[in-house]
């Protein structure tokens, strides 16, 4: 009989978090939710934060549940959003809430914190897109604008690794989140000196770098109390969602990419290090920290987020999604847009943006919500043909598949435009793939894995995958060549 070793995983993402018990039977990892809640942004004092404490205290509720049901978990794995950050004091005690990435604060910042060191230096040293929330503008803003808990801060910890500071006791600085700072050196494996020298923050105040799948302490005596558990061992996994999503990317070789697809879609590969050149410099391509050494070269393409805030407006509509992506085949129109311009960031009405992009560039405005549907979901397949061709032009192999991963792989009209677009199958799946990856990584702390090909394998087992296979080639060819047209005609537009 086989034996089952159980791990509990932390899923926190920027609008809710849930916990998870995970059972591996030796061959396949099943998953079941424990619990799930809300993680709002907190409006304060012309600020938006986290409610870390809140966060912490559903963490140990989902302790209690596993103490409840008479459950022995092998550890404990956290992964959240990237960027943010928390502060402690010497005594241990946490100085206020963390700041929430979409704070307006850091407006600006890029170029303010530029004037101390040019953007190609801080690209060469860190390879990191440029974003005004990375975690190296909003400290410079904060440093700028004289926050008391920055001053007075013994430790500058990253969201999954404050919670396991607040679980454990120990302070650490873990790769794949630390990756999303804008302040880590892929070079060296750790966070640029010149860079913190720069920002005036001295390197002692961040935890010990420390690799995915490493486990950093157990339950403190005062959680075991709390909770009803023993010394349980908490594990580093990939700290960053995405990173644990692409750990659980159930690839069979290296000729692939992946396409985490939510409300962003971050579309790249697996590299053995970073990329960083004048051209993923111009593109503003991105390098992540990965596990077993590797790195994320990838590329934020705005994803469903179309499809959310539009869907807001629709009128008499079906309510479930699935219903509501079918209305697809109810609608022939061949409008297009470029879902990275700077007209679908934040506008006040999805649809009149959507609107006002096509009759700019000459095309019929959509009419209906399948219209629409099939504007966006068209649209977002052939930006993923074109990051893939420019992604191949700068990782020196061929692009033979397309691997997706998140609740967006469940959109069968977009998948197989997907496939009809890049001209490659694309293979879906797991849909669950963060929380897959969390426990992933803590089985290979555990020693029940010993190699990333033998996690694929194991997560290629648990799931059910669905293959799209390309259809229609020349026709697609076509659509490319014209999203290119207009996508150049609306750039030229300042669209």
């Amino acid at each position: 009989m086989a034996t089952h070793y159980n791990y509990f995983a932390v899923d926190l993402g920027a609008t809710s978090g849930r916990t998870i018990l995970a059972s591996f039977d030796g061959h396949k990892v099943s998953m079941r939710e424990l619990t799930r809640f809300p993680n709002p942004m907190i409006p304060l004092g012309g600020h938006l934060y986290w409610d870390l404490p809140f966060l912490y205290n559903e963490v140990l509720t989902g302790l209690r549940k596993v103490a409840a049901e008479g459950i022995c978990i092998e550890s404990i794995g956290i992964d959240t959003w990237g960027c943010d950050f928390a502060f402690f004091g010497a005594d241990g005690q946490l100085l206020g809430l963390p700041h929430c990435y979409r704070d307006q604060h850091t407006a600006g910042a890029q170029e303010k914190f530029f004037e101390k060191m040019p953007s190609e230096e801080v690209y060469n040293r860190t390879g990191i897109q440029f974003m005004d929330f990375n975690s190296l503008f909003q400290l410079d803003t904060l440093k700028r604008n004289g926050c008391s808990a920055l001053e007075h801060a013994d430790k500058i910890l990253f969201i999954p690794d404050a919670l396991i500071y607040m679980l454990t006791g120990k302070a650490v600085c873990e790769y794949t989140v630390a990756s999303t700072s804008q302040m880590l050196n892929p070079v060296t494996g750790d966070l640029d000196l010149s860079i913190l020298e720069t920002l005036g923050i001295p390197r002692k105040k961040f935890g010990v770098m420390t690799q995915p799948g490493t486990v950093v302490g157990e339950l403190s005596a005062q959680v075991q109390e709390t909770t009803g558990l023993g010394a349980v061992p908490v594990v580093a996994v990939a700290g960053h969602d995405t990173g644990s999503a692409v750990a659980a990317v159930p690839a069979e070789d290296s000729e692939y990419a992946y396409l985490s697809c939510g409300t962003w879609s971050l579309l790249g590969i697996e590299s053995s290090e970073a990329i960083i050149t004048g051209k993923s410099f111009k593109e503003n391509f991105t390098n992540e920290g990965g596990i077993e050494g590797t790195t994320r070269f990838l590329k934020n393409i705005c994803g469903l987020w179309l499809f959310e805030q539009s869907r807001k407006e629709f009128k008499d509509v079906p309510s479930s999604v699935g219903e509501l992506v079918a209305l697809c085949e109810k609608s022939s129109y061949d409008g297009l847009i470029n879902p990275d311009a700077p007209c679908f960031a934040a506008p006040v009405s999805m649809t009149a943006a959507i609107r006002a992009y096509c009759s700019a560039t000459g095309q019929a405005e959509p009419q209906t919500p399948a219209d629409y549907c099939r504007c966006i979901f068209r649209s977002l397949a052939l930006r993923y043909r074109q990051v893939v061709e420019i992604l191949e032009g700068m990782c020196g192999f061929p692009i033979r598949k397309l691997h997706v991963i998140g609740g967006g792989s469940q959109n069968r009209f977009l998948m197989q435009y997907a496939a009809n677009a890049l001209n490659m199958p694309v293979i879906c799946g797991p849909v669950e793939g963060t929380a897959l990856g969390n426990v992933l990584m803590q089985m290979k702390a555990s020693g029940s894995v010993d190699s990333l090909k033998r996690m694929r394998e194991i997560s290629a087992a648990s799931v059910d995958l669905v293959t799209y296979m390309p259809v229609d080639a020349d026709r697609w060819n076509k659509e490319y060549d014209r999203f290119l047209h207009l996508s150049s005609g609306a750039k030229s537009r300042n669209l």
